[in-house]
């Protein structure tokens, strides 16, 4: 069930802020970006599992040890389909500012990139400049144009969407022991660039 906040007027500036920038006719020169991310916990085997043969299904043991966690920073540009996907080791501000160089430098021929993502504290210009230093973690932020979802509006950001799918296409039920794992999986054609 999704909660809907109040409906004040600061949730409805960003919320039509957000649909208007969808609204926008593809341009190149302006692709339109969604930034998500999702937590993943990293599970191995402790029993290998038995494969399919004629007559009887593959059979999967129910024990397995917990590897700790991962996160993975999904982001979509729905008009053109481009999809990303950043497995890393946790969702911090670090991360997030390789996450958004990395799609900066995936639009060099952009005017202004812009970015829809929700209010994460990470979600900042600081994140880039603790990162990179002052001008050049600057420089990267300038080239996006943010766009902010309300807060409880992270339903507005089609990252979300990127990420079920992930989620159910990628990942599925399976057990992902480690990183490394998790980004060659993740990267699988059809799912990421």
């Amino acid at each position: 069930m999704w909660c809907v906040a109040e409906l004040n007027e600061d949730y409805i500036t960003k919320m039509e802020d957000v649909l208007e920038t969808y609204e926008k006719p593809y341009d190149p020169k302006e692709p339109v970006l969604c930034l998500d991310e999702k937590p993943v916990t990293l599970h191995a085997d402790v029993c290998p599992a038995s494969p399919a043969v004629p007559g009887r299904e593959a059979r999967l043991d129910h024990e397995y040890e917990r590897r700790g966690t991962a996160n993975v920073f999904c982001a979509v540009e729905p008009k053109a389909g481009r999809h990303f996907t950043f497995p890393t080791p946790d969702r911090s501000a670090f991360e997030f500012a390789r996450v958004v160089f990395e799609l900066a430098l995936q639009y060099p021929q952009a005017e202004s990139i812009h970015l829809v993502m929700d209010n994460l504290n990470i979600h900042s210009r600081k994140s880039l400049t603790d990162l990179y230093g002052a001008e050049f973690g600057a420089e990267i932020w300038d080239c996006f144009t943010v766009h902010h979802t309300p807060i409880h509006g992270s339903w507005l950001n089609q990252a979300e969407i990127e990420i079920g799918m992930l989620s159910r296409q990628c990942l599925g039920r399976r057990r992902i022991p480690d990183l490394p794992t998790l980004r060659r999986e993740s990267r699988a054609p059809g799912i990421a660039e």
